[in-house]
């Protein structure tokens, strides 16, 4: 939720590129995400140095891969952002689950 409003927000008031504006929106998104993977999802008990550092290297990749499909369906496919958002953060969420329960907060 934090990543899109953060997007819709820089893109529709400020006039933010979508590129940059889906990666500031990341960033917050990540942040929420790793409290609530953390305490609900996971329920880890794993030191935050140890899954902290973990969870920061599977976001940069995810949000490397979020900000390449949204690059690439506005200049390729020329759709809406937030209907290319929308396709970027399934295939998204779906790799960041796999790779935080299998590696970040595996037990």
């Amino acid at each position: 939720m934090g990543h899109y409003a953060v997007l819709i927000l820089l893109v529709q008031l400020i006039h933010t590129n979508p590129v940059a504006a889906t990666t500031n929106g990341f960033i917050v998104g990540a942040l929420i995400n790793y409290i609530l993977n953390y305490r609900i999802t996971f329920n880890c008990d794993k030191r935050h140095s140890e899954s902290l550092t973990k969870f920061l290297i599977v976001a940069c990749f995810g949000g490397i891969i979020n900000a390449g499909i949204m690059k690439a369906g506005i200049a390729l496919i020329d759709i809406n952002y937030l209907a290319i958002q929308v396709i970027a953060t399934c295939f998204v969420l779906l790799l960041n689950f796999i790779a935080n329960k299998y590696w970040t907060f595996a037990g």
